[in-house]
């Protein structure tokens, strides 16, 4: 004979089982559409990796929508795009390649948002080696200079600036070691394949030493976001957009030494 306290945990642990299955069958499972609703996605460029992340956790403690991002460089995310990948929205490191995707009908609206102004630095692991200064540049005392590749990187970009306004593109070309990535690039001056290196001010350690560029020697850096056409219909995405453009998220992305308009 069953003891009498095991029969009714049984019996709660069915009757539970039953009542789960009648939600089940009444209300069914969540539809393809209401999953997209429930989640946006955004492509995002590799150097607002650390803000992005701090916006997504404040997002998501806010809402009851889910955030699923993807990080590389702004050209292979455009190409993505164009080639049909599944974003919702696209934070680029410049403001081009938006407007390129504008010009292509593949944005929900001809609106391209700039929600920060990045910082170029020259950077390296070891804190006796940059005073602050592009000393280390012009006296050629280095063996590997790290740079984002220019053909899908806007730091990258920057970076050539910097060197051609310095009169040093040539001098210096011998030693590039050139990332896919501005993450990748910091990589290789974390790692010390490359003495140093032009980052994202945002991605700089507590450690080592830099000289921050005077925003004279490169164009601005204009990080442009938009609303692509999958989102155009997405709560979301529309939520995700908005909160972008708030105070609180410029508060977040200041605090990561961008600027914001």
């Amino acid at each position: 004979m069953i003891p009498t306290r095991i029969f009714k945990r049984v019996s709660f642990a069915a009757s539970s089982r039953t009542f789960l299955c009648i939600i089940v069958l009444v209300f069914g499972p969540l539809s393809h559409a209401q999953q997209h609703q429930a989640t946006v996605r955004i492509a995002v460029a590799s150097n607002f990796i650390k803000p992005m992340q701090q916006l997504i956790e404040r997002f998501e403690q806010q809402n009851s929508y889910s955030v699923l991002a993807s990080y590389s460089a702004s050209g292979k995310l455009y190409a993505q795009i164009i080639h049909g990948a599944p974003f919702d929205i696209f934070l680029s490191a410049d403001e081009v390649k938006p407007k390129m995707l504008i010009k292509a009908n593949k944005t929900a609206n001809e609106q391209s948002y700039t929600y920060a102004l990045g910082r170029l630095i020259l950077w390296s692991s070891d804190a006796n080696f940059i005073s602050n200064s592009p000393d280390i540049l012009k006296q050629n005392t280095f063996n590997k200079l790290a740079l984002a590749n220019p053909k899908f990187a806007p730091y990258g970009q920057a970076a050539v600036e910097v060197l051609r306004n310095l009169s040093l593109l040539e001098q210096s070309k011998s030693k590039w070691v050139m990332g896919e990535s501005i993450s990748q690039t910091y990589q290789f001056v974390a790692t010390g394949n490359a003495d140093i290196g032009f980052i994202a001010f945002s991605q700089k350690p507590a450690t080592g030493s830099y000289w921050l560029i005077p925003d004279t020697l490169y164009s601005p850096i204009k990080q442009n976001a938009v609303l692509l056409k999958r989102g155009e219909k997405n709560k979301a995405a529309q939520a995700f957009f908005t909160f972008l453009q708030s105070i609180e998220a410029k508060n977040i992305i200041q605090s990561h030494y961008y600027n914001v308009d």
